[in-house]
């Protein structure tokens, strides 16, 4: 995957050592390679695809190689593709490094950080880079630490369900675009887009800033998505689960999220109905369904009964 090299190198707090005219740079993975062997003479399983990252051993090793040896192995590890090479802890790149780097393209950055830091650093910022990513239409928002999507079709109430509960003290996530990011096989985090972050739209209002409205505690920058709440007009015919014995899922970029129908009608309280639902949810992942218990009683009295 293209990563935007300028975005990079702000989010991780790097300097350019060896610039480059590349604006994008290509990763295959988050994974990083400390090209220790390399510099030994051992090319055979060398993951050049990956971001290489010098720390003190590596340079100090270096410079333990006669002049002869240091030249054969330093053209051989650049003579590979490489995204990027970082000089970690403030240390410097030696003018036969950088003049190899310039020569086949490879752009050299510097961090004050310390190595092994600055891997998880850019461990996380990868991760969440090469992560798949949809845009959902919808709202999320946090609710007794509940990551709740709130989707439906447009008037529906979402918005509105949103302002209710961010009065009743939960924080708004995003309304009507939330960007989704796959973090891991079965985890989802979603955000709103930085150009329209904390905004909401009320109809016959307009645009209203959460955060300046009700402050900081009303907001969050992204929260899991836990539960997926769909919202849609009351049909009369329709039959709705009143039981809640079978829980339904919804696949949202190949991770399975539970999910409720929850019609619409005048009069209802959607932000109540929420609240309970995110508290039913929080139950539910402590093994305890309100649904079987009645069930198990009902079972044990007519056992009784016989």
């Amino acid at each position: 995957m293209l990563i935007d090299e300028t975005k990079m190198v702000e989010a991780l707090r790097l300097t350019t050592i060896v610039p480059t005219k590349k604006k994008e740079l290509l990763f295959e993975s988050s994974d990083q390679n400390r090209p220790g062997l390399q510099f030994s003479g051992h090319f055979e399983f060398f993951a050049n695809n990956r971001m290489q990252i010098l720390g003190m051993a590596e340079i100090s090793f270096l410079d333990t190689l006669d002049a002869e040896t240091r030249k054969e192995r330093l053209a051989k590890y650049f003579s590979f593709e490489m995204p990027c090479l970082i000089l970690c802890r403030g240390l410097t790149c030696a003018e036969d490094m950088a003049s190899l780097a310039r020569r086949h393209n490879v752009p050299v950055y510097g961090t004050q950080a310390y190595t092994t830091r600055f891997q998880a650093m850019a461990i996380l910022y990868l991760n969440r880079q090469l992560a798949p990513h949809a845009t959902i239409h919808g709202t999320l928002i946090d609710v007794h630490g509940v990551g709740v999507l709130i989707t439906g079709e447009s008037g529906v109430g979402k918005s509105e369900s949103a302002l209710e509960l961010v009065k009743r003290g939960h924080q708004l996530v995003a309304d009507d675009v939330v960007e989704v990011v796959r973090v891991s096989e079965n985890r989802l985090t979603g955000e709103a887009p930085a150009m329209v972050r904390y905004f909401m739209e009320i109809r016959g209002i307009g645009i209203i800033d959460i955060r300046a409205m009700f402050g900081i505690g009303a907001v969050t920058q992204s929260k899991t998505i836990d539960l997926v709440i769909d919202l849609e007009h009351w049909v009369k015919e329709r039959e709705y689960d009143r039981l809640g014995m079978v829980e339904e899922m919804t696949e949202i970029l190949d991770v399975n999220i539970p999910r409720i129908l929850l019609p619409v009608k005048p009069g209802r309280n959607l932000a109540i109905v929420i609240e309970v639902a995110a508290r039913n949810f929080q139950l539910r992942r402590l093994g305890y369904n309100a649904a079987v218990a009645l069930d198990n009683r009902l079972t044990e009295l007519a056992r009784g009964g016989i």
